[in-house]
């Protein structure tokens, strides 16, 4: 029976994030939700130049609002939907970094790169990866990821280097982590007029005709009403599920132990709505237990009654296991460490460092980027590290056999003074060994000793898409009007069974943008920069930048530094003024509070 000639309002395409549960076949018609109609009756004339098409965005995590925007530039009508009041899904709070192939930032520095280099790179270091779509993300990450993301805004400040698994480095740190990375793209969608946002609103399921996806069930969070509304296309971006233990465990590998105890380390709402929304439509699951998970898991010291944890890690120290002894080498992180690690019972390691590299502590995400903060709230807090004044006393205090440890440190102290790692070939004069990071003594006390444990982390398996990001049945083929994009496809298999740091907010940004251009038929032809150039050449309507620093003025030097700037980096216009778009004649003015933000495009707190 099909529902989509009972619903009186023409179709949409949808965004999916962090949302739904159950399908619905035959839904009763009910009116729609004030906040909703307002964003779907309120729409703006069409582009001429594109056949019109309502889109709605359930899911302003990176992914869903890289498809949004995508959309919005595209002429499609766009609402976001999303179960938070925030935009950023876990995003937002990450290190932001990005893998991306022979960029403009590499050739800068130095380092020789290609796509060919990359392939072999991610096939090599992750097992079973999907391959055709590790030969799209390494050919299309310089054009389709870094101008894209540099054109909506974004600043990197450069480049980690000696990422494992990479013979070339490649791991770009955006400027402010991860709320750097994500908050341009936001205010992109808010400075389009096609794009609109209703908050607290989940998916409760797919509404599904005889051959199609045609609309969606809501439930307004703080009302608790419930509508549904129809679509052309529905895109899934949920995320991940690794905040869902019960999930983690279904699909844990079989041949690896479960751990006694695991953190959660995952966004909030990564919790599987997708999967399920997924499945409930005919879709499949695969690789489900490909499950990126870390070795560096302590309990959030601001909530310590909760299972969540956070990442923290020293890696100018060294990794004991309960015996004082190193077991692993540490900076080809979770692909060597997780499986001895969780091979012991309990599962659980030390991290042993001193003073001296005591600064090199750090916490994942955006919120720890202050050492004060750190310090305080995890290297002074006794109930996460030990300090002693000798190894035998910090062994003491954290429980490990003194002696072990004691020669442990001298070994490692041992094969720094000669210049090579012969136990984990951690350091040495081997091109492969992870020689950009200086391996210092750890001999200037206080030493200190922190426990970690396993902590959940990032879905590399979900559902199975085809290279349109067109979400597919057990047949393998496409669900006419489903897509999926983002962690809720295990990052579309990039990574197969290992992950190259950096490649998890890629292939977001990637899958959305792809998804987007499948929907509006523009997947081969639509330019990378369109957005920005379109911007630029209507800002130069008005505004000649060449001809205004042609001769110096009086009283205007700050406006004189900063647009030359703009012209040697060939910066979009609205990466500084976002406020000013759309043009409206009426409102067109800068707001001195709004340009504070774009003063970071120059000064980034560095003499």
């Amino acid at each position: 029976m099909t529902t989509a000639g009972r619903l009186s309002w023409v179709p949409a395409v949808l965004v999916i994030g962090a949302m739904g549960l159950a399908l619905s076949q035959s839904p009763p018609p009910r009116s729609e939700p004030a906040a909703i109609a307002a964003a779907v009756d309120a729409a703006p004339a069409p582009k001429p130049s594109i056949a019109r098409k309502n889109v709605i965005v359930v899911g302003a995590g990176i992914s869903g609002l890289c498809a949004a925007l995508e959309l919005g530039r595209g002429g499609a009508e766009v609402t976001v939907i999303d179960m938070s009041s925030v935009f950023g899904g876990h995003a937002v709070m990450s290190q932001g970094g990005l893998t991306m192939v022979d960029t403009p930032l590499q050739r800068e520095v130095g380092i020789e790169d290609s796509p060919d280099l990359a392939f072999s790179d991610f096939v090599n270091w992750g097992p079973d990866a999907n391959e055709p779509w590790v030969r799209y993300y390494v050919e299309h990450s310089r054009a389709d990821i870094y101008q894209w993301l540099i054109d909506v805004g974004v600043r990197f400040e450069g480049l980690d280097l000696g990422a494992p698994g990479n013979t070339a480095d490649r791991f770009h740190q955006p400027v402010n982590r991860g709320i750097g990375l994500v908050t341009p793209v936001y205010r992109a969608c808010l400075a389009d007029n096609n794009i609109r946002f209703v908050w607290n609103t989940q998916v409760t399921g797919l509404i599904k005709d005889d051959v199609r996806i045609t609309g969606i069930e809501v439930r307004e969070l703080r009302t608790g009403v419930v509508k549904q509304m129809a679509a052309d296309a529905v895109v899934l971006a949920t995320g991940g599920f690794q905040s869902n233990l019960d999930m983690v465990r279904q699909y844990w590998p079989e041949d690896t132990p479960f751990p006694s105890r695991i953190l959660i380390g995952s966004g909030r709402n990564s919790v599987g709505h997708g999967h399920r929304l997924a499945e409930q439509a005919g879709g499949t699951l695969s690789h489900m237990d490909f499950q990126w998970n870390y070795f560096t898991g302590i309990p959030d010291p601001r909530h310590p009654e909760s299972p969540r944890g956070l990442s923290a890690a020293n890696m100018y120290g060294i990794l004991v296991n309960s015996d004082g002894k190193q077991f692993a080498n540490l900076h080809n992180w979770a692909k060597d460490v997780m499986p001895p690690l969780l091979a012991s019972e309990p599962a659980t390691c030390w991290w042993i460092f001193d003073e001296a590299s005591k600064p090199n502590f750090v916490v994942s995400g955006t919120e720890w980027t202050k050492f004060e903060k750190v310090e305080r709230l995890i290297l002074d807090n006794p109930d996460l590290v030990q300090r002693a004044d000798t190894l035998a006393e910090l062994a003491e205090k954290a429980g490990l056999p003194a002696a072990a440890l004691e020669e442990t440190v001298r070994r490692w102290n041992e094969l720094v003074d000669k210049g090579v790692d012969e136990d984990f070939h951690r350091f040495g004069p081997d091109k492969t060994a992870y020689n950009n990071l200086a391996s210092p003594n750890i001999a200037t006390p206080p030493f200190y000793a922190m426990q970690s444990w396993p902590l959940t982390r990032k879905s590399m398996g979900g559902v199975a898409i085809d290279l349109e990001c067109r979400a597919t049945d057990q047949t393998g083929q496409p669900i006419p009007g489903l897509y999926a994009v983002g962690e809720l496809t295990g990052l579309a298999g990039v990574n197969g069974r290992a992950a190259l740091e950096g490649t998890f907010l890629g292939p977001c940004v990637l899958t959305g943008r792809v998804a987007a251009r499948s929907i509006l038929g523009t997947l081969d032809e639509l330019a990378p920069s369109a957005g920005a150039a379109v911007a630029n050449e209507r800002c130069a309507d008005c505004h000649d930048i060449p001809d205004l620093l042609a001769n110096k003025r009086e009283g205007y030097w700050h406006f004189e530094e900063c647009h030359r700037v703009v012209l040697e980096r060939e910066l979009n216009c609205l990466q500084c003024h976002a406020e000013m778009a759309p043009y409206d004649e009426a409102t067109h003015k800068m707001e001195p509070a709004t340009m504070t933000a774009a003063c970071i495009q120059c000064h980034i707190a560095q003499e």
